[in-house]
């Protein structure tokens, strides 16, 4: 069956076409995606204002379409913390199910949490034994660990790149009093949460997915994207280390001309390399592996667990 997916993030807002059945790996077919950063269209009350909510009625109407030329059965349309956390999330909503045919669910930091864990499970498989996963969002942090396809524990936390770059860095470069400051504030709230997925016991593989943890990847030597999926890539915490002073003192052009730093996100990057040498360091991790299959992926297997088999 061929099905679309609507993952409408705090950055991006993305629509992938996939082909996929159940016991088979889901296969790409059409990709389109826009750089709408919803959580940068925030009032002082923290709601979505006319624009964002226009912007986003205006794509989800354009993914509609498209999802029908290319002959989707049934698009599984989601957001997550940009209209999770705003007060008028619910009316944005609302106006996008009236003037659209998309039916748009929000989801929950642990469901995020969840169905990423998921998709990296069914990516390396059951001989590797205990995962943790981490994903590095717009708006969230989210973190997962466990032995089965449903993960032991699931937590999100709000250390996502954007807030981040919103809430602490103001300057370009940044500002070393404000890196010193948002440094204790990302091992704080990340230290409050350790404790509960490092209980169960050590890692046998520890996972990253999502676009800050490929982008730190890249940079710091992994293969690019162009090479495919199936190429190994990960992210050695000494590296990482020895990247993230010269992050930190480039400006937001500067690290775009990076390999695998895309302009619209080379901004947050910064932030991003403080939660990632956060996790290494306190989940005591040498390195991370970085798994093609996040969050959109693990909506779709998780669709497909649900049909009845033929």
């Amino acid at each position: 069956m061929r099905l679309g997916v609507l993952d409408v993030g705090s950055n991006t807002v993305h629509l992938l076409v996939v082909d996929a059945h159940r016991g088979a790996a889901p296969l790409p077919a059409y990709s389109h995606k826009t750089e709408l950063r919803l959580a940068e269209h925030l009032d002082q009350d923290g709601n979505i204002d006319r624009s964002g909510a226009d912007g986003l009625v205006e794509f989800v109407q354009e993914a509609a379409d498209l999802a029908e030329d290319k002959g989707c059965e049934s698009v599984l349309a989601f957001a997550t913390s940009a209209l999770r956390e705003a007060p008028n999330g619910e009316q944005v909503l609302e106006r996008v199910g009236k003037e659209t045919v998309i039916d748009l669910t929000v989801l929950t930091g642990q469901d995020e949490a969840r169905l990423t864990f998921l998709a990296v499970r069914r990516w390396f498989g059951w001989s590797s034994g205990r995962l943790a996963v981490f994903d590095i969002g717009g708006g969230s942090l989210e973190i997962a660990a466990g032995s089965d396809e449903e993960p032991t524990v699931a937590v999100s936390v709000p250390l996502g790149a954007g807030r981040l770059t919103r809430e602490g860095l103001t300057t370009d470069p940044p500002d070393k009093d404000e890196v010193r400051a948002l440094r204790k504030r990302i091992r704080q709230e990340m230290a409050a949460v350790a404790g509960d997925v490092l209980r169960a016991g050590r890692p046998q593989r520890a996972v990253a997915t999502s676009k800050t943890f490929r982008s730190l990847a890249r940079i710091c030597g992994a293969a690019p994207s162009d090479d495919g999926p199936y190429v190994p890539r990960g992210l050695r915490r000494e590296d990482l280390a020895e990247w993230l002073p010269k992050l930190i003192k480039m400006t937001a052009a500067e690290r775009a001309d990076l390999p695998g730093v895309s302009v619209g996100r080379s901004s947050q990057l910064v932030a991003g390399a403080l939660v990632a040498d956060a996790v290494m360091d306190l989940f005591d991790l040498g390195s991370l592996e970085v798994c093609p299959w996040a969050l959109r992926e693990g909506v779709i297997l998780s669709r497909l667990d649900q049909l009845q088999p033929r």
